[in-house]
């Protein structure tokens, strides 16, 4: 009897790529993944998770103008409280860009994509005052926030509780340091 060949797998042998994405799905998103979502489906989270990448990127930008150029009696709690936000929407910005490639997108980070895309106030950058800082990152906030909670909208109707999920915890956190930079702009 002639022996047969051994389906193990050395551990230097390469797994198969995938199939490719069938159709227009294949256009949207560059990257084959053996994820189990449907192409259309990842594509359209990957649709709406890119502006909420690009308003991370941005906000946090904004705070660390912030940061850099505060001035005041509150200096020492705002430089904290604007590089805290800074750090957040930085983290924010990764979870996004992770979950994007996660399903087959391309996160695009770049300053050109977050330019086009961010639907966040510009950031003005003559403010020197304490109160305009806190304002105008607010703005921004909440500018944010509520393109976090159109996106799990979205993504629950396109049947992506993870991206919903995902969403769901920046908008919890955002909310919070919106909070905490109104109670500043309160006296």
């Amino acid at each position: 009897m002639a022996k047969q060949p051994s389906k193990a797998r050395s551990k230097d042998a390469k797994e198969p790529d995938p199939a490719p994405l069938p159709g227009p799905a294949r256009e949207t998103l560059p990257f084959a993944t053996r994820n189990d979502l449907a192409p259309t489906l990842r594509a359209g989270v990957v649709a709406e998770l890119a502006p909420r990448l690009a308003e991370a990127i941005d906000l946090a930008l904004q705070a660390k103008q912030a940061h850099w150029n505060v001035r005041g009696a509150n200096f020492a709690g705002l430089h904290a409280l604007f590089d805290t936000l800074a750090g957040e929407a930085h983290g924010h910005a990764d979870e996004l860009a992770e979950r994007i490639v996660q399903l087959g997108g391309a996160a695009e980070g770049t300053l050109a994509a977050v330019a086009g895309r961010s639907k966040l106030p510009p950031y003005p950058l003559a403010l020197f005052r304490e109160e305009d800082h806190v304002n105008a990152l607010a703005d921004a906030c909440a500018r944010f926030g509520r393109g976090a909670r159109a996106g799990i909208d979205a993504c629950t109707r396109l049947g992506d509780a993870d991206s919903a999920d995902l969403l769901t915890g920046i908008s919890r956190a955002t909310d919070k340091i919106l909070w905490m930079l109104e109670a500043h702009a309160q006296r």
